[in-house]
């Protein structure tokens, strides 16, 4: 465990930048795959792909507790110098991912109805999208297993690590996308193909990197599972616990979102058009914050599995600032450059009117988002997973109660100010619980 005085601001940003490198890897993909098909299809094809990815998205995001879980518990139990717990840790997470992989797979058919049946595309888009879906859906035991090596490699501090991983897959799938799909002219089939065998073949790297790592660290003689060390009772219960928690945290989180973009769509298609562009800015800025959230995600779990206060005050001081100044920066960046962005995402000029008009309501969520990013950090390094399960609940039902007095008298104005309430409500719900986890880290030295 690292002194406290190592914990520079240059520390800090050295783990953050190789994180936020790997968080903007993931539109890149996308837009590989919307150009390939661009090129190679037609709009079908397009519209295929948008659907096969939206649901896909939703699907495995509903899972993002293997990541989260596994990073916490990780944190903590390296921070404790318990490395048979970290691998064991691991080991829970990669049977439930595997697991649950699986049962998506069985569970298939029954997805997929419910999914299409949600959407409303033509003919033709949901027959493409429905093949795109058949074959994509055989990459899910690797996804999840990946979500959960992810989160011991963020849970030991090891970002390069997860950058190279990031990298490796999202290269690779670009270059089965552009082979199958422009080379061999396999269309959307070809697009599915490729990110699987890519999840497949990234997920065996993972697990080779991590695996050498952890076998390194082992003491002379001892398994690397202990199999009565792997499936403890107590620890199993919590992690299953705190898995649940995170998922309906998660769920609560995708219905605020969906609810803002159901709700831009009652002002009209440009509205609604010009909300989601703002949201991609949104997207791109949390790239950044999520970076200083991942850093002290893994300084918090050690710190409270070491029992040191002084390095936790000192990780989230530090970070937190980090994460202010970057935030400004970022909500001036869209406030004064927004508009160039905006010309660049579409050509049409009553969507950019519209959606210039909102640039600063856009900035404002971005700056008080900070906060939000940073406190969702702390509580799972820490594994307070009941604490941001209700702190999900409490800021939800702010966020209703502010779009319910705000939407009648200022319509699509009233619905971001009511955003931005939203994100300040989860930040101020975790700080009600933060005295507790703070106290819970232990004795300061």
């Amino acid at each position: 465990m690292q002194n406290p005085e190592s914990l520079s601001y240059r520390y800090l940003l050295q783990k953050a930048w190789p994180i936020i490198l790997a968080n903007a890897a993931v539109p890149l993909l996308g837009l590989v795959d919307t150009a390939v098909i661009g090129n190679v299809g037609d709009v079908a094809d397009l519209g295929a792909i948008a659907f096969g990815a939206l649901i896909f998205s939703f699907v495995y995001w509903s899972f993002g507790f293997l990541r989260m879980g596994t990073t916490g518990f990780t944190a903590q139990a390296h921070g404790a110098g318990n490395e048979l717990e970290v691998r064991a840790v691991l080991g829970r997470a990669l049977i439930m991912a595997v697991g649950l992989g699986v049962s998506l797979i069985i569970l298939q058919w029954p997805i997929r109805t419910l999914a299409f049946s949600l959407l409303d595309g033509s003919g033709q888009v949901e027959l493409t999208a429905q093949s795109y879906f058949n074959i994509r859906i055989w990459g899910a035991p690797a996804t999840l297993a990946t979500f959960a090596l992810m989160g011991l490699l963020i849970g030991l501090g090891n970002s390069k690590q997860l950058l190279l991983v990031q990298v490796f897959l999202n290269g690779l799938n670009i270059a089965f996308d552009i082979y199958f799909a422009g080379v061999l002219n396999w269309g959307v089939e070809g697009i599915a193909l490729g990110t699987v065998i890519a999840e497949w073949s990234s997920v065996f790297f993972a697990a080779w990197l991590i695996y050498r790592e952890l076998n390194s660290r082992k003491a002379p003689g001892q398994a690397f599972w202990s199999r009565s060390h792997l499936f403890d009772r107590e620890a199993l219960l919590k992690t299953l616990s705190a898995n649940a928690d995170i998922m309906i945290r998660t769920l609560l989180l995708v219905f605020s979102f969906g609810f803002f973009i159901n709700q831009s769509a009652r002002f009209g298609d440009v509205v609604l058009a010009a909300n989601h562009i703002l949201l991609q800015l949104v997207s791109f800025a949390a790239f950044f914050l999520d970076g200083y959230a991942f850093v002290v995600e893994s300084l918090v779990g050690s710190s409270m599995g070491a029992k040191r206060r002084d390095i936790f005050d000192r990780a989230v001081k530090r970070s937190t600032i980090l994460a202010l100044i970057t935030a400004m920066v970022l909500a001036a960046g869209v406030w004064i450059l927004g508009d160039l962005v905006v010309a660049l995402l579409t050509d049409l000029e009553q969507v950019r009117e519209a959606a210039n008009g909102m640039l600063f309501l856009a900035a404002i969520y971005i700056l008080f988002s900070f906060a939000a990013f940073q406190l969702d950090g702390i509580f799972i390094g820490a594994s307070f997973t009941r604490q941001m399960r209700n702190a999900a609940f409490i800021s939800l039902a702010v966020y209703l109660l502010a779009w319910w007095l705000l939407i009648d008298r200022y319509g699509v104005t009233g619905l971001w100010w009511a955003m931005i309430i939203y994100v300040a409500a989860r930040a101020d719900a975790l700080l009600m619980y933060y005295p507790k986890l703070r106290k819970a880290v232990g004795s300061i030295r």
